[in-house]
């Protein structure tokens, strides 16, 4: 295969995952929408109960249309992420000499929502987080909707500043640490749902917000998976980042905005998991630091890369 054969297979992989993501986010929608009137309590039951002569009810058939859904969605947000790695791997096949697919902001958003998709779907079988099947492939369609219609640029060589090893260590630990704090984020908003419901007292037995963990549980997952992303983004950013500037450009920090960016997110996901560690800092506040941290996050991708300057102009939008 030639180079622009690559090129055309990586787009057509990428816009199958987005078509796959997008049958998947039906698929959780249809699983919450057959559940909408049936009992948490119900849903959990394992096996299901038979009726009267050993046939199901029309009760215990809605329980196992959700669990159908449910699981069919998780299945096809597998094939989803497999055809974004196909998509990916091709994209840098299709380079000239080869190369990783993250060197424009087309490809970091790629990875980017690649790298969610992979920590979610690692993540669920231990954590059962199959609730957050909706939110995780809806995200996964805005982001590569917004790549391929706004951010997308022909695949090519690489820029002079990229031509390093330290490429592959210091943006896959980005992506990474991203994903996880991405998952972080979710898992934090859905928290603030469900803690506001069960403070008013109106929890319903039925819907989705019925169907999360209770809002200490959602505490608990959104801890852990900063937990996981924040030395992971420490290596990112303050000790892979660093040393891939000294060898582009002749020193390990020169204050440019991305570089500062990078640095406030490692502050302020160092004070939410400081807090959680000392003061003991639960629920609420630590949730709304965690989207600020996130926050930070988008803006560094999104508002540094569109409106900023610097040594790390080389997004492909120029």
């Amino acid at each position: 295969m030639t180079t622009a054969d690559f090129a055309t297979f990586s787009n057509n992989a990428i816009a199958f995952a987005s078509l796959v993501y997008v049958l998947a986010f039906l698929s959780h929608v249809a699983e919450f929408a057959w559940g909408r009137n049936v009992p948490v309590t119900a849903l959990a039951r394992e096996p299901l109960q038979v009726g009267v002569g050993g046939s199901t009810t029309s009760y215990d058939a809605a329980v196992q249309r959700v669990e159908t859904f449910g699981r069919v969605g998780v299945s096809l947000t597998a094939l989803a992420c497999l055809l974004h790695l196909a998509g990916l791997v091709s994209r840098g096949l299709a380079s000239d000499p080869i190369r990783v697919p993250w060197g424009n902001m087309y490809e970091f958003a790629v990875v980017g929502s690649f790298g969610v998709t992979v920590i979610y779907l690692l993540l669920t079988p231990k954590y059962k987080l199959r609730w957050l099947g909706l939110p995780v492939t809806s995200f996964a369609i805005v982001v590569l909707m917004l790549a391929v219609l706004l951010l997308y640029v022909p695949a090519g060589p690489l820029v002079p500043a990229l031509h390093s090893y330290w490429l592959v260590i210091h943006v896959m630990a980005a992506a990474t640490g991203a994903g996880a704090f991405a998952i972080g984020a979710m898992a934090s908003v859905l928290f603030l749902v469900k803690e506001r419901a069960e403070r008013r007292g109106t929890v319903k037995t039925t819907g989705y917000i019925a169907r999360l963990p209770e809002a200490k549980a959602l505490d608990r997952v959104a801890y852990r998976v900063h937990a996981f992303g924040f030395p992971i983004w420490t290596f990112a950013a303050l000790v892979a980042g660093p040393i891939w500037a000294q060898y582009a450009w002749g020193r390990y920090w020169g204050w440019d905005p991305k570089e500062v960016w990078a640095f406030i997110t490692w502050v302020v996901y160092a004070a939410y998991l400081h807090a959680r560690a000392t003061a003991g800092w639960k629920g609420e506040a630590a949730a709304v630091i965690a989207l600020i941290g996130f926050g930070t996050v988008l803006f560094n991708f999104v508002g540094i890369n569109l409106f900023g300057s610097g040594l790390h102009s080389y997004s492909g939008l120029d």
